[in-house]
């Protein structure tokens, strides 16, 4: 029973994996768009394109850890 249940449970985690690294690559693609539409010169777009993708993909990180952790356990 125990090898169903974890069999169950990597399955899932690998697919959350997946939905989350979709998800953040079309949020980031959403963020960045709407940044380049905002107007202004390279200056101001630079830094909020780095602040963004830092925190976008800080999040993706935070999540891949947490799944990996619950795997282990």
């Amino acid at each position: 029973m125990k090898t169903i249940e974890n069999k169950q449970k990597k399955t899932i985690i690998l697919w959350t994996k997946r939905l989350a690294g979709a998800a953040t690559i079309i949020v980031w693609a959403v963020v960045l768009y709407k940044i380049f539409q905002s107007g202004g010169n390279f200056q101001t777009q630079a830094p909020q394109c780095i602040v963004s993708t830092m925190v976008i993909f800080g999040v993706l990180t935070t999540i891949y850890k947490g799944l990996e952790y619950w795997e282990r356990a």
